[in-house]
């Protein structure tokens, strides 16, 4: 049995065709069959065709196969970084005071000024000043009144931005009230009985006159004495005389005697202390009652 060819049936296929193209004028008519055979021999050759792999020489050997390793390259954890907190210390911009021992604050900074309220132990103001001697503080007054008063500095600490408060005038000394507290001491005698009174000059002023009268109430008896200066008779040997008494000191004056012991009775002494010689100048009155 013939085997045809099949590249010699492709070719006759081409041929025909080609023919076909060339004489028009003859009516070639291909042979169904004959060219499906060709073809389907053609395309069963082309599927009969067998792969054949290559296999390395390995000398008889049983080949082992061959990896090659790549490594993954590790992941990596981002890295975090810590931004450290800062820490801050708080400085208030307004300045406060406050005191270890209760303190008097004033309307001026000194003891000569009237006494406008006080800052207690636990207690904070607000400073808005200092005088230009640095010892008192201008603040806010802790108490109703006065809305600023001025605060002796020696148990006072402060907190905040107090290095550039302005300095402050202080107001103008007030003038100085005379004033004095008067209360009975003791009751002497000698050529008689005569009553010791203590002056305490509260005010601001000397004192340098004394008009001094004591009366007997229980029998309307007066004594009386008008003098420049002030006697302390201890006694009947002793006796002390001072011409001025000055603010902050306490100085005894003894009244004239009277004929009989006026203990148990009841005494009222009125008594005026003056700026200036001959009871003149700026004066003030005291009354007081007791019983020797």
């Amino acid at each position: 049995m013939h085997k045809f060819n099949p590249n010699f049936l492709s070719v006759l296929a081409l041929l025909v065709l080609s023919l076909a193209c060339v004489l028009p004028s003859v009516a070639v008519t291909p042979d169904q069959n004959m060219l499906g055979t060709a073809i389907a021999q053609t395309m069963s050759v082309a599927l009969t065709q067998t792969f054949q792999p290559v296999i390395p020489i390995t000398n008889g050997a049983t080949p082992t196969p061959t990896f090659t390793f790549t490594p993954e390259p590790p992941t990596l954890s981002p890295t975090v970084t810590l931004t450290p907190t800062p820490i801050f210390t708080f400085t208030p911009l307004v300045p406060f005071i406050s005191v270890s021992v209760a303190t008097n604050c004033r309307v001026g900074p000194g003891r000569i000024y009237d006494r406008v309220g006080a800052l207690l132990v636990g207690e904070v103001a607000e400073v808005l000043g200092r005088d230009p001697t640095g010892n008192y503080w201008y603040i806010r007054n802790p108490d109703p009144g006065a809305e600023f008063c001025w605060l002796w500095g020696e148990y006072a600490t402060l907190s905040g931005n107090f290095a550039a408060l302005p300095m402050f005038t202080p107001p103008p000394t007030p003038t100085p009230a005379p004033n004095f507290d008067a209360s009975f001491s003791d009751l002497d005698t000698c050529a008689g009985w005569w009553v010791d009174i203590d002056l305490e000059n509260t005010g601001g002023v000397n004192f340098t006159s004394v008009s001094l009268t004591v009366r007997d109430t229980d029998t309307d008896i007066i004594v009386a004495l008008y003098r420049d200066d002030f006697t302390d008779n201890d006694g009947c040997v002793d006796s002390d005389t001072i011409d001025t008494i000055q603010p902050g000191n306490t100085e005894t004056i003894s009244s004239p005697p009277f004929a009989y012991d006026p203990a148990g009775h009841d005494l009222r002494a009125t008594i005026t202390l003056c700026s200036n010689n001959g009871q003149s100048g700026t004066c003030v009155t005291k009354v007081i009652t007791f019983e020797p």
